[in-house]
């Protein structure tokens, strides 16, 4: 059986640098002055945190109460009872869009300090990882200094002035004027107190550099921090009159007399392109030196934004680029996705699901392997979060397939190749942060990566199984102790369990697509006389047991374990494949069934349910605050011309499309070692855009393209995080033997990888069969030119 999981931290997939003492806690050999300041800023961050948690409790709210009220307006005004259905304030509303995209960006951007006091800010540490703590402290002390501490005063005073020209403000001494209002919705509520996150976010952030600055001082040991000490005063005093001179520049002389030492000694004179290319390189330099890296492109945006497009409108990129991201109303499913994630997590149904299929195919060869291949496609679907998943079924199936005799290198192979399906498979988290990246719709993008994730299990299921044809001894039948009771007649069990779930699939998406109206609530009516039907007759099996028929105890758990979460992930990833709902709506409606199957399962606790609102508040900031950063940097390269500047040179070299497709894979592939896929999608594939675009290239492929790349990144020794994660809850599997178990399934993941290339209808085909047109011939897709 598999083993209990108790307390996991599931975002560790991202985060280089959780920092373990408590908020507050302050080493006692501290230099004594630093000590209470920095623990004054960690608990105000602290508790900036926690109150900012709360918010995904009206965001779920509003959400939830748009879909219902929706639905149920549709289905009054079906039998005639419109006008009961207006008077009673059912359907549409006005002012769910504006409050849950306001929420959401709330929700990330007043967490920013508390995510960096908590350490989850992501780096790439591949560099950083290896240095020596004083080094590392060294370093960090060094760049918060450069770069952290200007970047983060400047993003301060231009989200202030940002977001006082919303409330109206002229200036001192003068009236305030007309509130500024949404102007892309119905309701056009006023902006300025969800935009007032942005000042006191970065005002947040400013103040945590302090406490992060101190515990570097602490590492790097007291002769070091002697020598930074010494220095600050005259730092902050040259940082005070940067300051100045850039937003008043009529203060001081220093702007004329760098304006005019540079055009005399042409030292900068360089063509805006040419400073794009600049900033490429001090970026890719920067995030591997390991500094965190939102705060490294911010800096960099505002330097050679200055540079080469000028202060004024590199100030305005950044506020509203970070305005655009709070903004967004497909970002705001990214913190609800997670948290119904980490609901059903807790509520340990993937174990019970395990559990059920390894009894149910216990008699059948490397069951194991296929019990981990089916749990990690629902897990997947729950939470796409790799770390999440690799850890768990590591867990859950590594005891028991050591027991039983099972091959190492492959059963490390089935589960870290499963875990890193969460990637890919919907609702995929990277696919919801890709969608405004491409500018294709993620509705699209879900639809266009579940036929590709089901390939690759598939793939996966077929080399498993067939390596245990050949060699019986990699998965053996588990012992007899480890096989459950059933009755003698096994295979009607088998049928009976399996036809009744076919049927229950039947009514909920017959339910779903209105065919079942022929009675009010047919759909919610027919699937639940249909579970009751089910349980009836499994009881009474169970008590009358006819010619010594039954259906033995493994049904119920696997029934207990399969179908919620699947009712709950297909009424979520349904609704958006269908159009009915938004990606955000169904995240919500997912996230709120989540809390319902956890409470229904006993395992809601107030502890519990704060704890992973936390945890959605710590994923959230990590990924959406390098949404802000990205948007920025990535608005002044464009703005300097370097991406069109690039097109053009690569489209010189007269490659045909499809070489240059691999080039980019090729880059993608490479890229995905070093770093997460969150700043490979929201840093490198924006410059690629142009290049795609002149080729023709179809975004929606591209984008299944580079999820599965990325996917085979995870899985590709030497730096493969999934070996890791694998290798802490399986301490006694060598890490040899698990890298050679994720290098079979790597090959395997390069030939689905090839399929999708050369058969761009495995990503193209369902999109348009779900659309009013219908599809195409399979095999007529291509991935650029006309289609």
């Amino acid at each position: 059986m598999a083993e209990e999981i108790g307390e996991l931290d599931i975002t560790d997939e991202l985060i280089a640098e959780r920092r373990a003492e408590e908020p507050g806690q302050t080493p006692e050999d501290m230099t004594p002055w630093q000590r209470p300041i920095t623990a004054f800023i960690d608990v105000l961050n602290l508790w900036a945190g926690r109150i900012t948690c709360f918010l995904l409790i009206p965001l779920i709210i509003a959400m939830v109460f748009e879909v219902v009220s929706r639905k149920l307006f549709a289905v009054f005004t079906d039998y005639g009872y419109n006008e009961l259905a207006i008077s009673i304030g059912l359907g549409p509303t006005l002012w769910v869009y504006d409050t849950s995209r306001m929420l959401g960006g709330v929700l990330f951007m007043a967490a920013a300090g508390y995510a960096l006091m908590r350490g989850v800010h992501i780096r790439a540490d591949f560099l950083y990882r290896n240095w020596t703590p004083k080094t590392q402290a060294t370093v960090d002390a060094a760049l918060y200094l450069l770069l952290y501490f200007p970047a983060m005063l400047f993003f301060f005073w231009s989200a202030l002035d940002f977001t006082m020209d919303a409330f109206g403000w002229k200036g001192w001494g003068q009236p305030l004027g007309i509130w500024e209002r949404a102007s892309d919705s119905t309701w056009a509520p006023v902006l300025g107190p969800a935009r007032a996150a942005m000042p006191i976010g970065a005002l947040l952030l400013f103040l945590q550099g302090f406490p992060e600055l101190f515990r570097a001082f602490h590492q790097m040991g007291k002769e070091r921090e002697a020598k930074f000490v010494k220095i600050l005063p005259v730092y902050f005093i040259v940082l005070a009159v940067i300051f100045v001179s850039v937003f008043y520049p009529n203060a001081t002389p220093i702007d004329d007399w760098w304006a005019s030492l540079t055009s005399s000694a042409g030292i900068f004179d360089f063509s805006k392109p040419t400073i794009g290319l600049f900033m490429l390189a001090a970026m890719l330099f920067s995030i591997f030196v390991g500094f965190p890296i939102s705060f490294t492109l911010i800096f960099l945006a505002f330097t050679f934004g200055s540079w080469g497009a000028g202060s004024a409108l590199t100030f305005y990129l950044m506020t509203l680029q970070t305005n655009s991201v709070m903004l967004d109303d497909q970002l705001v499913a990214v913190p609800l996705f997670i948290f119904m994630g980490i609901m059903m997590e807790q509520a340990g149904l993937m174990e019970r699901l395990f559990n059920a299929v390894q009894l149910m195919m216990s008699r059948t060869r490397g069951a194991l392997y296929i019990a981990v291949l089916f749990v990690s496609m629902i897990f997947a679907a729950a939470t796409g979060i790799v770390g999440a998943s690799v850890t768990i079924l590591g867990i859950m199936a590594a005891k028991t397939m050591n027991k039983s005799g099972y091959d190492v290198r492959l059963a490390a192979g089935t589960i870290t190749a499963g875990g890193t399906l969460g990637i890919l498979i919907p609702p995929s988290i990277m696919l919801i942060v890709m969608g405004p990246v491409l500018e294709v719709p993620v509705t699209d993008l879900f639809r266009a990566a579940i036929v590709p994730g089901i390939l690759l299990a598939v793939l996966y299921m077929v080399y498993a199984i067939g390596r245990c044809m050949i060699n019986p001894n990699l998965g053996p039948i588990l012992p007899e102790d480890e096989q459950p009771e059933t009755s003698p007649y096994y295979l009607l069990e088998v049928i009976g369990v399996m036809a009744s779930i076919v049927v229950l699939t039947y009514l909920l998406g017959a339910g779903a697509a209105g065919t079942l109206a022929f009675i009010p609530l047919g759909g919610l009516i027919l699937p639940i006389l249909w579970l009751g039907f089910m349980f009836f007759v499994y009881s009474w099996t169970r008590k009358n047991k006819p010619g010594g028929f039954y259906f033995s105890d493994l049904w119920y758990e696997f029934f207990m374990g399969l179908v919620p979460p699947t009712v709950l992930i297909a009424f979520a990833l349904g609704s958006i494949l269908a159009g009915w709902a938004t990606p955000a709506e169904a995240a919500a409606c997912g996230a709120f069934g989540a809390i319902v199957l956890s409470f229904a399962y006993r395992k809601l606790t107030a502890l519990g349910f704060y704890d992973a609102m936390i945890k959605t508040l710590e994923i959230s900031v990590l990924i959406m605050f390098l949404v802000a950063a990205s948007n920025f940097f990535g608005a002044v390269f464009s703005n300097l011309g370097t991406p069109k500047f690039l097109t053009e040179l690569l489209l010189s070299m007269d490659l045909s499309t499809a070489a240059m497709l691999i080039f980019v894979m090729a880059l993608v592939f490479l890229l995905g070692w070093p770093l997460e896929w969150v700043p490979i999608v929201l840093i490198i594939v924006p410059i690629l855009v142009p290049l795609l675009v002149s080729l023709n290239v179809n975004l929606t492929w591209f984008a299944i393209l580079v999820a599965v790349n990325l996917q085979t990144a995870w899985l590709s020794p030497p730096v493969a995080l999934s070996a890791y994660f694998l290798k802490g809850v399986v301490p006694e599997w060598d890490l040899k033997d698990i890298y050679f178990g994720m290098m079979q399934f790597m090959v395997i993941q390069v030939i689905g990888l090839a399929l999708i290339f050369m058969l761009p209808g495995f990503a193209l085909w369902l999109p348009e069969w779900l659309s009013p047109a219908g599809a195409q011939p399979f095999l007529s897709y291509v991935g650029y030119g006309s289609n």
